[in-house]
């Protein structure tokens, strides 16, 4: 899966689990705000890339993270691991 097929891909379940515009989502954007993340919805997001993706996120992960680009990145990462 390429980086454009992971941020087709993340886009749009976010758009749908998240109830966001989809024009919303810029990778400068912040992800936290954006979206209006709580602690809740962290665990309905990690939910979601694993059920998309494949692979595991946890807490540690998310230090960092405060884009969208850093969240494809992330992903991008964790999917190359995992096929590693």
């Amino acid at each position: 899966m390429n980086k454009e097929e992971i941020i087709k891909k993340i886009n749009g379940f976010l758009v749908d689990e998240f109830e966001v515009d989809n024009d919303d989502i810029e990778p400068d954007a912040n992800l936290k705000d954006t979206l209006g993340l709580d602690s809740l919805d962290y665990v309905d997001l990690v939910v979601s890339i694993e059920a998309n993706f494949g692979v595991k996120l946890v807490e540690v992960d998310f230090v960092g993270i405060v884009t969208f680009q850093n969240f494809y990145d992330l992903i991008e990462t964790k999917l190359k691991a995992k096929t590693a």
